[in-house]
């Protein structure tokens, strides 16, 4: 049994590249081995995808990916995506104007948005974090505190809840997430993401409920690099001369080939 906890990923996040890609792979194939390799790579044309799809593709060539033209990619993204073979490009059914006049701007970022969204509804646990409310009692009779200071302080965004303006966390889940599921389903795959648990606490947490490869889910889901950092994703770049799109400009600094993927 897979232990997935606080301290298992603190330890898995300081492991030297080599074994991260060990682990890494283990977790690609254990996913492509459960579902008789009905999956696919879900690419943006970022970096940490592009290493995902190397890496996936290392050890099951023909697995698809697939690309999301939300219509607000850089053309060198787009140029980049269409250089790769096996890539099916989708699109949602509303424009990022449409979305932005139903349901507001992702102000600082979807956490935030998502919480100013609710918290205009009268969301007591919503206000809690923006620390316009002091505490909250949930319907559970739990208390909670805004948290001042952490990593996860947004109580000095609680001013936007009296914005003049719309603001909500809608649009990923309509550009890029709703068009995702829609293929996953027609196709009947299962989606494996370059994301990792550094990059926000909503992807940690998620780690934390499943680790890697969320079998048990209600719309399963691999994140094989989730314990990556962005230097390992750079230092692998440099290491195995992966091209990456032009807008990210050029890597630089040492990088030695990692020993698990020596040729």
């Amino acid at each position: 049994m897979q232990i997935h906890d606080r301290n298992r990923l603190n330890e898995l996040r300081s492991l030297p590249l080599d074994r991260k890609i060990g682990f890494t792979s283990a977790r690609i194939a254990e996913w492509y081995n459960h579902f008789g390799g009905k999956v696919h790579v879900s690419f943006s044309g970022g970096k940490d995808s592009t290493v995902l799809l190397y890496l996936v593709r290392k050890l099951f060539p023909d697995v698809r990916a697939m690309f999301v033209d939300t219509g607000l990619e850089y053309p060198e993204i787009k140029d980049f995506v269409k250089t790769f073979e096996n890539v099916d490009i989708v699109r949602p059914k509303k424009t990022f104007l449409q979305v932005i006049r139903e349901y507001g701007f992702p102000v600082i970022g979807k956490e935030v948005a998502h919480y100013v969204y609710y918290a205009r509804k009268g969301q007591g646990w919503a206000s809690c974090a923006l620390g316009v409310l002091e505490s909250y009692i949930t319907k559970n009779g739990k208390e909670l505190a805004f948290r001042r200071g952490t990593r996860y302080d947004f109580t000095k965004y609680g001013f936007l809840v009296n914005a003049p303006f719309k603001i909500g966390d809608q649009c990923c889940a309509i550009m890029k997430k709703t068009p995702a599921c829609k293929y996953a389903a027609e196709h009947e795959t299962f989606p494996m993401l370059g994301t990792m648990t550094d990059e926000s606490r909503m992807r940690e947490k998620a780690w934390l409920q499943h680790g890697c490869n969320a079998f048990e889910a209600k719309y399963p889901i691999s994140t094989p690099m989730a314990f990556w950092t962005e230097q390992d994703v750079l230092q692998y770049i440099k290491a195995m001369n992966i091209p990456i799109c032009s807008c990210y400009g050029q890597i630089v600094g040492g990088g030695r080939k990692p020993s698990h993927y020596r040729m």
